[in-house]
């Protein structure tokens, strides 16, 4: 019943040979002690960059992989296939440094990518508030001009990588009269007069991913630091939310077979009844039901992995494959820990881990409501 992937290439399939290696050998050991920090080690963000495992897409000439984005995906698909946690690869490579490489002046490339491509300055990208939410053009942090700079104020919070970043991307309002059409993109270096780090976020999961929230006060940035044209920014945010939709729908099918591997292997073995829980027929039916609508959002997500690697995917399919990946696998993943009993609760077991790290998937990226609308607008 395996599929045969026809989306990737020798060449994709090399990278995970490595990125699974990778994963396997200097982040696995090294979870336990990221949790307990709440953070990760820079120095595995510098391991990543040496073998090549950011950035994979930015152009050679910048210092990145000059890949696609089948080799973003294949990278996703492996930190989530070996049960890492929290090491918020996506939002540094395939989230952040895309706007830098595709709005970005040739100066601001130079100056900047290098760097990020070897781990050396990690970025995060900074647009929820609190009460805004999803609502983005609603954010109130603003950007004054003030000659040649930004006077930036406000907050911004549920920021992933949010304690390590050097750089932050900041949607701001430049003409805060001016709704979506008044917003801008602005980046930030942390070690700017009047920025500081809030606290650490208390969530349900993924404790070694450094949620925090940001603080802006009179902080003054160069013009320079603007990404694109000024109340322009919606429309570049609007462009690479697909992409960034489609990543947690391909890691999240990657997580959902995972998962269905180790459930199996699971009931198999565990004993009940003077026999297996495998040998009820209610978890044979369970199982089968999982199995084909893990099939159903391999084979959806997969196709629209193959149009965004020769095309820009368009707002609504992106919100398609995010919508059915994360549904499907949170609907399996409840079932998945019923099958499990008593051990479904304990954290020691994959099945557990993944139902307090994954439930934000159906959040983060746009909530599935956010997803439905969109989708509602071409029906």
């Amino acid at each position: 019943m395996n599929i045969n992937r026809t989306v990737y290439r020798e060449d994709h399939e090399m990278l995970r040979d490595t990125a699974r290696r990778f994963f396997e050998r200097e982040c696995l050991p090294r979870q336990a002690e990221w949790d307990k920090a709440g953070r990760t080690d820079r120095e595995t963000w510098l391991k990543a960059g040496r073998e090549g495992l950011l950035c994979v897409t930015v152009p050679t000439e910048y210092g990145g992989g000059g890949g696609d984005f089948g080799h973003s995906c294949v990278l996703a698909e492996e930190l989530h296939r070996s049960g890492v946690s929290g090491f918020s690869l996506s939002v540094h490579s395939d989230i952040t440094a895309p706007y830098i490489v595709r709005f970005g002046t040739e100066e601001q490339k130079q100056r900047w990518l290098p760097k990020i491509c070897r781990g050396e300055t990690i970025m995060a990208i900074a647009m929820t508030e609190p009460g805004t939410g999803s609502d983005l053009k609603s954010i109130r942090t603003t950007a004054v001009r003030d000659g040649d700079e930004y006077i930036i104020n406000g907050s911004k919070t549920f920021i992933s990588n949010g304690l390590n970043a050097d750089m932050i991307l900041v949607a701001c309002k430049t003409d805060p009269k001016a709704g979506s059409k008044g917003v801008s993109l602005i980046m930030v270096e942390a070690d700017r007069a009047g920025f500081r780090r809030g606290r650490k976020l208390d969530k349900v999961g993924q404790p070694a991913a450094d949620t925090t929230e940001l603080f802006f006060d009179n902080v003054r940035v160069p013009v320079d630091n603007l990404l694109g044209e000024e109340n322009k920014g919606f429309v570049c945010l609007m462009q690479e939310l697909a992409q960034e939709r489609l990543i947690i729908a391909a890691y999240s099918v990657a997580k959902l077979e995972r998962l269905l591997e180790q459930t199996l292997e699971y009931v198999k073995e565990r004993k009940a009844f003077d026999g297996t829980v495998w040998d009820f027929q209610n978890t044979r039916f369970k199982l089968a039901d999982i199995k084909a609508q893990t099939v159903a959002a391999r084979t959806l997500v997969d196709y629209y992995i193959g149009e965004h690697m020769t095309r820009r995917i368009s707002v609504q399919e992106a919100a398609i494959a995010k919508l059915f990946a994360t549904e499907t696998l949170w609907k399996c993943i409840d079932e998945m820990v019923q099958l499990h009993g008593g051990y479904g609760y304990m954290l020691e077991y994959p099945i557990a881990r993944a139902f307090t790290d994954y439930r934000i998937t159906r959040v983060f990226g746009g909530t599935s409501e956010v997803q439905r609308d969109l989708i509602s607008r071409k029906l």
